[in-house]
């Protein structure tokens, strides 16, 4: 960071107000996938809410569209079906503070074609990422996978910047959560009471700790 001039910085802040300015929000998904050369999804770890996503979009979609999920736990194979695409369907996963760790988890089915896999990769460099390939289905990727045992901070740290909700639905989506006297169950609630009082994590300025 020591050869940040303050023409640099400067610089980068014109670049930052520049796309911001082209972010655009539209609410009619027909209008807003109208042209995409890809869709990016990236919503709760709730199975269900990302299948009916999916299937809305499907016909909407032109046929150029390449459909890319950012979840962090589940594999591409488990929604391929529903994109009315599986072979321009793959998993791109972005990790957190990506100011900090611009790395971008680059993982297909065995239905993905290749081209487009290739695409995905490229496309991850254009943006600034350090595409990380991974050659075949691993729930948790790389990151996730070695989260725990390579972690820098604590695990409330971690689920603060992960956010509550992420962890609370993928939580819930184990059977053990059902019984509130288990260890998941317990999990599930404390996580729920947390939620219920706005203490989302970091994005909320509070979760497990407080952030100012």
């Amino acid at each position: 960071m020591k050869d940040l001039t303050p023409e640099k910085i400067d610089e980068l802040k014109a670049q930052v107000e520049k796309a911001y300015d082209s972010i655009k929000i539209e609410l009619d998904m027909a209008k807003a996938v109208a042209d995409a050369d890809i869709v990016i999804e990236s919503m709760t770890e709730d199975p269900k809410a990302k299948i009916d996503v999916y299937t809305k979009m499907k016909d909407l979609l032109p046929e150029k569209t390449v459909i890319v999920t950012n979840s962090s736990t589940m594999i591409p194979s488990q929604f391929r079906d529903y994109t009315g695409r599986p072979e321009k369907y793959m998993a791109l996963h972005f990790a957190n503070e990506i100011w900090n760790g611009n790395t971008a988890e680059v993982m297909g089915h065995d239905g993905t074609d290749p081209k487009v896999y290739d695409e995905v990769v490229q496309f991850a460099k254009e943006i600034g990422m350090i595409p990380l390939c991974l050659k075949k289905e691993q729930p948790g990727y790389i990151l996730n996978t070695m989260l725990v045992p390579g972690s820098p901070v604590g695990p409330f740290h971690i689920l603060d910047v992960v956010g509550l909700k992420t962890a609370y639905d993928i939580c819930s989506m184990n059977p053990q959560a059902k019984d509130p006297n288990s260890t998941m169950g317990r999990i599930c609630a404390m996580l729920k009471k947390y939620l219920d009082e706005g203490k989302t994590g970091v994005n909320a300025g509070e979760g497990f700790y407080k952030y100012k």
